[in-house]
């Protein structure tokens, strides 16, 4: 069922994760970024086969399937329907958004491609903004591991949180605050592209378990906090028709702390068996290259005695 999202939601269906995939709600700003966003991958995509050259099918998976279907699902679904109803849901969408969505369009390479069709004056413009002073501050791994550790606790520990319930425009910028935070702290980590912030794997697998205990906290405070996060909001959502329905705001609280809890460690995993096959290919081609080096300095050796 599509309903468009300018319906209120005062008087939502109660509540079933079966309804997240049959209960559909399209808002303008994030299906127009998504289509636009998605359209341009793929018209790159287009440009490289029809002159010929290749690209991995992997790649467009990455990026349009699971990235940008992502993105889609929990901003359109039953999540994105529901988002300003519970707090549970909220938090599933954040992790998605947070978490899985910035690791799907990394692995989809969209600056390679980029750089591999735009016309020459746009290329230098991209080439431009990667090596910048300021792509350079912004991706430096620290700055870039305090701005998404922090980010969260801003959200739901100022009036920022309160805010997004209460205006459309702030609850949508809240969306791609947070795609774009996590983005810039998981692109040099995971992604493949050429992209200021490149460190070793050893350091960026230490990164990686810096971000699980800060997940298991944040949603441990969530669920140990005696105060209501947005309690105007939810306390007014209970005194209206969904009220027969709704559960109580601190159960729903405790729920998504846990959610928070449960969902960054798994995440988390994938992150590490990402970063595991990423760091094996990445060995086994530097071992071909050292073999290929050790065989030319043999033929020269040879070449020389002979």
């Amino acid at each position: 069922m599509l309903i468009p999202v300018s319906d209120t939601p005062a008087d939502l269906p109660r509540f079933t994760w079966g309804g997240v995939f049959t209960d559909w709600g399209i808002d303008p700003f994030p299906f127009v970024l998504t289509i636009w966003v998605a359209g341009l991958y793929l018209l790159g995509v287009s440009v490289l086969r029809r002159r010929g050259d290749a690209w991995p099918w992997g790649r467009t998976l990455a990026f349009v399937g699971v990235g940008m279907g992502a993105f889609f699902v929990a901003t359109a679904s039953g999540i994105g329907r529901y988002d300003t109803t519970l707090l549970s849901v909220h938090m599933v969408q954040h992790m998605i958004l947070s978490m899985v969505v910035p690791l799907a369009l990394a692995l989809g390479a969209p600056v390679t491609l980029a750089l591999r069709t735009l016309p020459a004056r746009p290329r230098r413009w991209l080439l431009a903004v990667l090596h910048s002073r300021v792509a350079k501050v912004l991706s430096f791994p620290p700055l870039a591991f305090a701005l998404y550790v922090t980010a969260p606790w801003a959200l739901y520990f100022t009036g920022w949180y309160d805010a997004s319930l209460a205006s459309a425009y702030v609850h949508e910028m809240m969306h791609v605050h947070l795609v774009l935070v996590g983005t810039l702290f998981f692109w040099p980590l995971m992604g493949i592209d050429p992209v200021p912030g490149r460190v070793g794997y050893p350091f960026r697998v230490l990164l990686i378990v810096m971000t699980l205990p800060f997940h298991a906290f944040l949603g441990i405070t969530i669920m140990d906090q005696t105060t209501l996060l947005g309690a105007e909001h939810y306390t007014a959502l209970r005194d209206g028709p969904m009220g027969a329905w709704l559960p109580d705001p601190m159960d729903d609280q405790h729920r998504a702390g846990g959610i928070l809890w449960a969902s960054g460690d798994l995440i988390g995993m994938v992150f590490f068996a990402v970063l595991f096959v990423q760091w094996v290919r990445a060995s086994m081609k530097e071992a071909v290259r050292e073999d290929r080096r050790l065989d030319l300095e043999e033929a020269r050796g040879s070449s020389g005695v002979e």
